[in-house]
């Protein structure tokens, strides 16, 4: 049971690490926010939920864009009124071509997402 009653954000939660992991903070007790870009795949996560675990809130999310983070920590203040913890894990691969064939459209998509969003969250976080 999450003793403390701590607020927990887990970005990338739709899926793989992001969902593990917010999967055993809600059933240690923490309230957690599911953030992500596919709202299908947060509730999908939430559905998971275990019985007597921390309440769970899913918001769709684009962590490469500033006014999405910002209305996604607004959502966790609304509903939570503050945060403790943050899971900066959103994130994206490349297409695993050489180097020299990385178009910058693909590049600037995953240093938005993978660099820009992980700042971005941690700005809102502070």
């Amino acid at each position: 049971m999450n003793r403390q009653g701590k607020i927990a954000l887990v970005t990338g939660a739709g899926s793989g690490i992001g969902r593990a992991v917010a999967l055993r903070l809600q059933a240690a007790g923490y309230p957690v926010a599911l953030a992500g870009r596919r709202l299908e795949r947060l509730e999908d996560t939430a559905a998971h939920a275990v019985a007597g675990g921390g309440e769970v809130l899913t918001v769709a999310a684009d962590v490469s864009r500033p006014e999405s983070v910002e209305a996604l920590f607004e959502r966790v203040r609304e509903r939570f009124g503050r945060l403790d913890v943050l899971f900066n894990n959103a994130g994206v691969s490349g297409s695993g071509v050489n180097t020299e064939d990385v178009s910058y459209e693909e590049w600037s998509r995953v240093v938005a997402i993978n660099l820009t969003g992980s700042f971005l969250c941690a700005q809102q976080a502070i």
